[in-house]
């Protein structure tokens, strides 16, 4: 059965899958330095949106399941297509990034 990620992610369903245990997923957190190390979804790689496609294709496998989020749903939808452009088969964009995370009750590092 082949595994295929919605375009777009509820922050309390992929908190369920990480309480699933489900692995073989990577959250990515495209915002700046400054803005990540103030807080970030807990585990999230820090990939900033300007550099995002040569650290992505340097780091990830192409057909590892990704989560993607930004400042804003706007800026994740851009990242989610940057990684797609760059050969990313299964990206999904965290629907209300940080804020929606830790409404869903999820854990968080840095704040």
């Amino acid at each position: 059965m082949l595994n295929h990620l919605v375009a777009h992610t509820d922050a309390h369903d992929l908190r369920a899958r990480l309480e699933w245990g489900q692995p073989g997923l990577t959250i990515v957190d495209v915002r700046d330095r400054f803005t990540y190390n103030h807080g970030h979804i807990t585990g999230a790689m820090p990939m900033p949106i300007g550099d995002l496609p040569n650290r992505a294709k340097a780091s990830l496998h192409q057909k590892r399941d990704i989560y993607v989020y930004g400042e804003n749903d706007e800026q994740t939808a851009h990242a989610a297509q940057l990684l797609r452009d760059a050969g990313f088969i299964h990206v999904s964009e965290i629907i209300g990034g940080l804020s929606a995370w830790q409404t869903a009750g999820g854990a968080v590092e840095g704040v």
